[in-house]
């Protein structure tokens, strides 16, 4: 309470009263007792008023370390004026596989998240926190924390609903897809929403504060080292994934919002394995290796040391590509929904999924997912057998029942498996 208030020491400084005849009281320290508050005035801004006609005192708290507005628009993150500028997506070089993944992702965002495991230093987070400079623009409702579609109700907020079923006119704005991290420290309150303090001790209503599960609503949530995240969380996440609606039921308050979002994680296998259930819902999976190359990794040490000696001056060398790349990126967005892909290739698509054993039918509908958005980023309208043969290893890699005595990498027998059922 002391670091929170400013204060050095536990006694807080206020007035012993407050009275109209007392324009300026003297100072003295108070104290906190369980159930009780002795003193006046707090120079943080929490005064006790009292009203007339009754003996007991009001309290009211206004500017508490920092002010909350939970209809900020998060999304509006630009890393071009960003203190900490974003190492370019088009500089990453090598991690192809990582890269098409998280590339296919945007494309088509119900394809359902990346789940990215690899060596440490091998560029995991930072190829990652690199795609926001190529997040395409969505239109949103003004000022809603959930960023509602104004046109689909199933991404609207119940409040913009509601407005919409009245006939009223809803402000629209135009903002790129955010990127929300969440960090593994995160509390269940501040992932799913909590009751917001400050409109309750000051107007004494009980309103909802959004948490990040709503800010990443039609955008990406990053959880970096998922692999250790905590169970608690895991099941919110879990919750949210499958229903795409974040239920929050506690302190009298009832309320659902949208929550649909890309997932995307990262993770080291020597740290520990994922849980099942939560390594199901991530579409696709990408396995990310050092690179062994000499030149290759003289490159990357180069690059890496220009960028951190001067990175506006960096980052505009690669304008030109990270531009071509994006326009490359909103147009296989505008021709998704025209690429076809042939009923033959359905069904052998799912021949080799049954032929793996693979449990449920996740694996069959991001590979279908994942072939049309390679065939929009290559400017195609129909999916071909190269197409399939490229993303289906990292749609089914870890959807296969671990064998522990078997030494080969799962994405080598999805590609025998394709390869025998293609031929």
């Amino acid at each position: 309470m002391a670091s929170l208030l400013g204060t050095s020491s536990s006694a807080i400084w206020a007035s012993p009263s407050l009275s109209s005849s007392s324009s300026t009281p003297s100072l003295s320290p108070i104290c906190f007792r369980p159930g009780k508050i002795c003193g006046a005035k707090l120079n943080a801004g929490i005064q006790i008023r009292p009203k007339k006609n009754k003996s007991r005192r009001h309290v009211s708290v206004m500017n508490v370390a920092t002010e909350i507005n939970s209809t900020e628009q998060v999304g509006k993150f630009d890393s071009k004026k960003s203190a900490r500028p974003v190492y370019p997506f088009a500089a990453i070089v090598g991690q192809d596989e990582m890269k098409l993944c998280l590339l296919l992702n945007v494309i088509d965002p119900k394809i359902g998240g990346v789940m990215i495991m690899g060596d440490r230093g091998t560029g995991k987070s930072t190829t990652v926190r690199s795609l926001v400079d190529l997040l395409p623009e969505i239109e949103v409702v003004a000022g809603d924390p959930y960023n509602s579609d104004p046109l689909d109700p199933e991404f609207m907020g119940v409040e913009v609903r509601e407005r919409v079923e009245r006939g009223e006119q809803v402000p629209v704005v135009a903002t790129k897809i955010n990127m929300v991290d969440l960090p593994l420290g995160a509390t269940e309150d501040r992932v799913c929403g909590t009751i917001d303090i400050e409109k309750a001790l000051t107007e004494g209503v009980k309103a909802f504060e959004p948490g990040l599960l709503a800010k990443a609503n039609r955008g990406i949530l990053y959880v970096d080292e998922v692999n250790l995240l905590d169970d608690h969380l895991v099941d919110v996440l879990l919750d949210s994934a499958a229903s795409g609606w974040n239920t929050v039921e506690r302190e009298g308050i009832s309320i659902s919002h949208p929550a649909r979002f890309i997932l995307i994680g990262s993770g080291n296998p020597e740290e520990g394995e994922l849980r099942p259930q939560l390594l199901d819902r991530f579409g696709m999976h990408a396995q990310v290796g050092t690179v062994r190359d000499a030149d290759l990794r003289v490159k990357i040490v180069e690059e890496r040391a220009r960028f951190d000696s001067n990175p506006k001056e960096f980052r505009d060398t690669y304008r030109t590509e990270q531009d071509k790349l994006q326009d490359q990126i909103s147009t296989a967005r505008s021709n998704l929904s025209s690429v076809q892909i042939d009923r033959e290739l359905k069904v052998k698509i799912s021949k080799v999924c049954s032929e793996l054993n693979v449990d449920g039918l996740r694996g069959d509908i991001v590979t279908n997912r994942a072939a049309k958005a390679l065939a929009a980023l290559k400017g195609k309208d129909r999916v071909t057998a190269d197409d399939v043969a490229t993303v289906i290893p990292n749609c089914l890699r870890h959807r296969l029942r671990k064998d522990p005595l078997e030494s080969i990498d799962s994405g080598v027998l999805v590609s025998e498996k394709f390869a025998e059922v293609f031929s």
